[in-house]
């Protein structure tokens, strides 16, 4: 965007998270002095001149990111600037974003932020917000020699068309950029800065009220619920199956009396000597379980720092940069479990279960990055990766991550095989007509929509948080769903296994 640069400053460093999220944080041509009031200073002007094609080209593009909404986000002092409003119920909406501009429609209706104010008016024109009032919230340090802390930044974003662009009043009409204008547009940027006392907000809960006013939490509780009641339906439904079953062989054991009896298999008993017949693609199911280990014991790694609190938001980044130096310290569980399971099932080819166990999941998810990275890069978007970023993922992937796979397919190949406690039929008994529900299709679906009802108001919550740059801070909540999470896949494998044996 053409807005007012800061000269020959320095950009900040990034951390792999921030880098990876496409967070990138540039300096800011606003200067504030600590207690100084400023009002009406001037930042830099625009002129665009609409019979120069690359200036028409600019404003079009300005144009563009007020109608789609398009937000500036402010940091200081690692504190988002945010911008508070009321909204229904008597309730302040505090925003850690505020709009570029917003649109009035052809037929006069307010789009968007042209709703705070009554002078935003004219028919088919954009209204850029070229002015803020910012305020600056700090507490004295006690006893201490520190001096002031800030503990919160407001703004509120204004639109004036100053008249006399080198001596700006901040007065008068909003600035208007009409759809149709021509000739030429001059966008003077100005700020005024205020600050004052708070005595009650303490430095370590600065964050707090940006949190409260997120409208998150009374859903969650519902979601929750929901998660719940499928579980507790899931593990009753798994109880009474364990139950009818072993009430009845207990009770058919009793009444045995001669031995002849004893020999009569029925049900899920006569497939005993067929259960640990090795599947036909024991190598890539082996595979995935040494890659879901990985990523089961990260995840779980991962929400239980941040529910300790050491990823918090104030901390950008920290959670993505956790979730990846995790995954790649966790090499040799993933290829500890996959050689222990491809060993069991008597395979013999074990370099290549050992490449596919370090190469095949992270190699898809690397691909599906570097293709998006590219498109980014092709459209010349701050969110690519820079070249270097890429070389150190694939440096932490290369160096750190397959010596340790190939550590814990070593340790997992050099213990004995697991041992089955039946022996397996040389013949393969025939497979009797099956029922509906034992098809891998509905199988699938009955094993996928109920983990997915557990979670998706959940997921809901982090995918709004990841695309709409608000801060996803509910890992309590996040951590409880994902132990339901777990235990609702755990039962539903139990369940379907259990048809399945029934229908032999």
């Amino acid at each position: 965007f053409d807005f007012c640069q800061a000269e020959g400053k320095k950009r900040p460093s990034e951390n792999l998270g921030q880098v990876l999220f496409g967070e990138r944080i540039e300096p800011s041509p606003y200067r504030f002095t600590f207690n100084k009031k400023e009002t009406c200073k001037s930042v830099c002007t625009k002129t665009y001149d609409t019979r120069k094609p690359e200036d028409k080209q600019k404003l079009d593009f300005l144009k563009k990111s007020m109608l789609l909404n398009y937000q500036h986000h402010w940091i200081v002092d690692n504190m988002p600037v945010t911008w508070c409003y009321d909204v229904e119920d008597g309730q302040r909406f505090c925003n850690p974003g505020f709009p570029i501009g917003c649109y009035i429609t052809e037929d006069g209706r307010p789009k968007d932020a042209c709703v705070i104010n009554s002078e935003f008016h004219e028919k088919d024109t954009f209204y850029i917000f070229n002015h803020v009032d910012i305020k600056i919230y700090y507490h004295i340090v006690e006893n201490e020699a520190l001096g002031a802390r800030l503990v919160a930044a407001k703004l509120e974003p204004k639109s004036y068309k100053h008249t006399h662009p080198d001596n700006p009043d901040c007065s008068g009409v909003p600035m208007d950029i009409s759809n149709k204008a021509n000739g030429e547009v001059k966008i003077a940027y100005t700020y005024s800065v205020s600050f004052e006392e708070e005595k009650n907000i303490r430095w370590a809960s600065r964050w707090d009220y940006i949190l409260e006013s997120m409208p998150h939490t009374h859903i969650q509780w519902f979601s929750i619920m929901n998660s719940l009641v499928i579980v507790l339906f899931l593990s009753g439904m798994v109880a009474m199956i364990m139950l009818r079953t072993l009430h009845k062989d207990i009770a058919r054991y009793n009444q045995m009396d001669s031995t002849e009896d004893a020999q009569e298999e029925f049900g899920w008993k006569l497939v005993h000597g067929d259960i640990f017949r090795p599947p036909r693609k024991g190598m890539l199911l082996s595979v995935f379980l040494g890659s879901g280990t990985q990523i089961l014991i990260m995840t779980f790694v991962t929400l239980f720092f941040a529910c300790l609190g050491f990823l918090s938001p104030a901390n950008r980044g920290a959670l993505m940069t956790c979730a990846v130096v995790l995954w790649v310290l966790l090499g040799t569980p993933a290829g500890y479990v996959a050689a222990r399971f491809y060993k069991s099932f008597g395979g013999e080819k074990w370099k290549t279960n050992v490449l596919l166990t370090s190469f095949l999941c992270p190699g898809i998810v690397f691909a599906d990055f570097f293709i998006m990275n590219l498109i980014l890069w092709g459209e010349g978007s701050s969110a690519a990766i820079p070249f270097g970023t890429l070389v150190a993922i694939l440096a932490l992937w290369f160096c750190i991550s397959v010596p340790l796979t190939f550590i814990g397919a070593y340790f997992g190949f050099k213990k004995n095989a697991i041992e089955h406690p039946v022996r397996t039929n040389q013949i393969p008994r025939q497979i009797p007509e099956q029922s509906f529900y034992t098809k891998p299709l509905p199988g699938i679906i009955m094993g996928g929509i109920l983990p997915f009802g557990c979670i998706f108001i959940q997921l809901f919550f982090i995918l709004n948080s990841i695309w709409s740059h608000q801060m996803y801070y509910m890992f309590g909540f996040l951590f409880l769903v994902f132990i339901i999470l777990v235990i609702t896949c755990s039962e539903a494998t139990i369940l379907l296994c259990y048809f399945h044996l029934c229908a032999e």
